[in-house]
Formats: C-alpha cells, structure tokens, sequence
C-alpha cells in the first residue's frame, strides 16, 4: 500500500502486496541522471531502481507532491532477493551495506554557463535507515533529486528492472545510458565521458586494451545476452591513433521472443499467440 504523510508533505510508499514482479515494473529517471557520473556501487544501484520500480503504480497527483517534497520508500530484504535472485541472507547483507553507504554518495553533472561549465552535486539522500528487526530498509530521497527519478515529464529513461537484474555494474550503466538514447539507437561520447559513466578504474583508463577487455565487452556481451539488444560499437580515433571516444549503434534483436521495452502484460500475450501457432 501507499500513503502520503500530510503533516511532512512525504510519499511514504509502501511495496505493495501485488502479483506483479519486481522484475515486471519499470524503472524511470530523467536523461540526465541516467547519463551522470552516480557514485553508485553495484549494491547501492540495486537499491535505487528496485525503489523506482515500485514508484511506477503511484497516481501522478502522489507523486507531484513527491517531486516538490521529496519521498520516504521502504524496501525489503524479501523483495530484494525476488528481484536480484540472491538468497535471503545476502540480501539482508546488501542491504544494510547498501544503506550504510548511500548517505555519502551523490550526483555529478555538467549544465552550460555563461563563464563556463558549471558542476551540480545532488545526493541520493537526506537519511538512510536500515531497520534490522523488520529486514528492510527506509531511504529519503531529497527534493532535489526527486524530479529526476518520478517520470513526470518528458526526456525520461525508462526500461523493465528484470532486463537490467542479471546484470553487473558496468553493463548496466552502459545499458542505463543506452535507454537514454533509445529514440536515435545511438550513442557517442568521449573516452573521457565513458569513464566517468561508468567510473573505470585507473589502470582501465590508462590503458585502451584493458577497457576494452575488463568493461567495455563484457558489458556490450552481457546487455545482448540479457537484454534483447544488438549491439555494435567502435572505438573513435585521433589522427595519432590514441583513442579519443567511443560509438554505440544498438537496435531489438528481432530472434528473441522477447519484445524489447514492451509491457509485460503484452509480451506474455505475445509469447503465448507464437506457442498456439507453433
């Protein structure tokens, strides 16, 4: 169930007790965020979209208010094993972990000013409570980064958390970024950019072979294999040859049963239709 607190003017929006899969919601924020460096954790990140994904049942009006007020979520152990398909004591492990560190993490993003760029830091949070007598987690997201995680408005990312649960880290900020750019299925950036998207590590970003061999194909393999995307990329070079950024091209694997973005509701009707025509 949801409610929202009239005296503190805060979304407390409880998992509700549904039928529907964690993996079967969707998770939204707005392009820029998708496409900021988020000083996030594989963990942590888990944490986020699955409070996300419960936010896609919440009327507008609740959330309007949660956008201007910011919003209390609370998540569970049990509902993060079902999403992420961990058993019940790593979940609680994560967790608590997740909790403990998500207070100090934050945003970074780049807006145009009139003397030069200008650097924004948001915090993912005002308070994190990890609640180990009830094994579940209550997170207050800020009204500052709340506008960027309700899809309100239009430029918003949205994709299904099962299509990005089997993955790790750098795949799934590579495919974050990707459903940013889902209307054009295409993506360029620089070398410098792809690091902070995905905050390589020093010797990945000294050396051109180990990005490509430790984040950069394994994330492209992993998002094809669980994703239902074709993938094609290439890396950008300078007339000295130094590689100076990076191109993506991806489209829907037509092969696979899945339908890519669609509604569960749908794909399940699809799927069935092909096995009475078989």
């Amino acid at each position: 169930m949801n409610e929202l607190s009239l005296p503190s003017s805060r979304l407390v929006y409880m998992l509700p007790q549904t039928s529907h899969k964690p993996s079967d919601r969707s998770v939204s924020m707005s392009n820029r965020l998708a496409r900021a460096a988020q000083n996030l954790n594989l963990a942590e990140k888990r944490l986020v979209a699955l409070g996300l994904a419960f936010t896609d049942s919440v009327s507008n009006q609740a959330l309007q208010l949660a956008a201007n007020a910011g919003w209390v979520m609370r998540i569970s152990a049990a509902s993060y094993a079902e999403a992420f398909k961990v058993d019940t004591t790593t979940a609680y492990e994560q967790l608590e972990a997740a909790c403990n560190n998500l207070f100090e993490r934050y945003v970074t993003y780049s807006t145009p000013g009139r003397k030069g760029p200008q650097e924004h830091r948001l915090r993912w949070v005002s308070r994190a409570t990890y609640m180990k007598g009830e094994g579940c987690v209550e997170l207050n997201f800020t009204p500052e980064i709340a506008p960027h995680l309700l899809g309100l408005h239009s430029h918003f990312t949205t994709y299904k958390l099962g299509q990005a649960s089997e993955l790790k880290f750098y795949a799934w900020r590579l495919f974050e970024v990707l459903m940013s750019w889902k209307s054009t299925g295409k993506y360029t950036c620089t070398i410098e950019e792809f690091y902070e998207l995905v905050e390589a590590p020093a010797s990945c970003r000294k050396d051109f072979k180990g990005l490509r061999v430790r984040i950069i194909e394994p994330s492209v393999e992993a998002i094809q294999r669980e994703c239902n995307l074709i993938i094609k990329w290439e890396p950008m070079r300078s007339g000295s040859r130094k590689v100076t950024g990076l191109s993506f091209a991806f489209w829907p694997d037509p092969q696979r049963q899945l339908d890519f973005m669609s509604d569960p509701a749908e794909m399940r009707q699809r799927q069935a239709e092909r096995l009475a025509a078989a």
